[in-house]
């Protein structure tokens, strides 16, 4: 957004402050005082007045040099979390769900252009990148999504394809405005989606959606699984029936909170 079409209201050193806190991921746990001006585009002495007010409040720790997020960063986070209530609805589902599959499971949310891991229960890990809740993914590159994504309405399924990079980690990822929305329009037809190997050489995964007592997509749940052991063909016959019936557990539950303490959707 640029300053002319910002709201009046809008306050840019908060902005600032949370692009601060935003440089920080899983490739980048800790960064120098330049490192993070250079990330967020701000001047040495602005990145270091955010750096210590963030210190000062809790949220980073130092040691001189490198700053790192400390663990309070969570707070602001579970915030979001304990409100919705979906992740303790899913919890104990996931749980059934990979005791019964032998294969790791996750909740996300949709944020924007990203999906957002809201709850997850782990079996081994198989990607490069490690999932925790809080793990942020484009959604187009993902089984949990293109579920989101596909069901969407048509005015901001629209707005996100303009947005899409299309970047392509490997391959056999989609390239294309176009090939996405076909394979979109496949996932809303048989009510689940698989990605062979889009987001990550040798990964598969699962999604199915979950909604909430109003008929609407408000989450998804996945399994991934890997390629070496599990074609395409054993997802649809060993995960995919037993992924649905998890979803349609979690949204049974949800059925039963209160009408305003249900999911919301980023």
């Amino acid at each position: 957004m640029t300053d002319s079409a910002r709201e009046p209201h809008f306050v840019q050193s908060l902005e600032r402050g949370l692009a601060v806190i935003r440089a920080f991921d899983a490739a980048h746990p800790e960064l120098t005082l330049s490192e993070v001006a250079r990330a967020c585009d701000l001047t040495r002495a602005a990145a270091r007045r955010f750096l210590l007010t963030l210190t000062d409040l809790g949220y980073v720790q130092s040691d001189g040099r490198m700053f790192r997020l400390s663990p309070q960063i969570l707070e602001l986070g579970y915030a979001y979390l304990s409100s919705i209530g979906l992740p303790e609805i899913a919890q104990p589902h996931l749980q059934r769900l990979v005791q019964e599959v032998h294969e790791s499971s996750s909740v996300c949310v949709l944020d924007g252009d990203a999906v957002v891991y809201v709850a997850r229960v782990p079996t081994s890990r198989i990607m490069t990148v490690s999932i925790t809740v809080g793990t942020r993914f484009p959604a187009y590159l993902t089984s949990v999504g293109r579920v989101l994504l596909a069901h969407l309405p048509e005015q901001e399924l629209e707005l996100h394809l303009k947005r899409v990079p299309f970047e392509r980690p490997t391959s056999r990822t989609i390239a294309s405005a176009t090939m996405l929305r076909s394979e979109l329009t496949r996932i809303r037809d048989q009510g689940y989606a698989i990605v062979d190997q889009e987001l990550e050489e040798g990964l598969r995964s699962v999604a199915a959606p979950i909604r909430d007592r109003n008929g609407s997509v408000v989450a998804a749940v996945n399994i991934p699984a890997h390629a070496s052991r599990n074609s395409i063909e054993s997802i649809r016959r060993d995960l995919i029936p037993p992924l649905v019936a998890a979803a349609s557990r979690i949204e049974a539950d949800l059925r039963l909170l209160p009408p305003q303490a249900g999911t919301a959707r980023g």
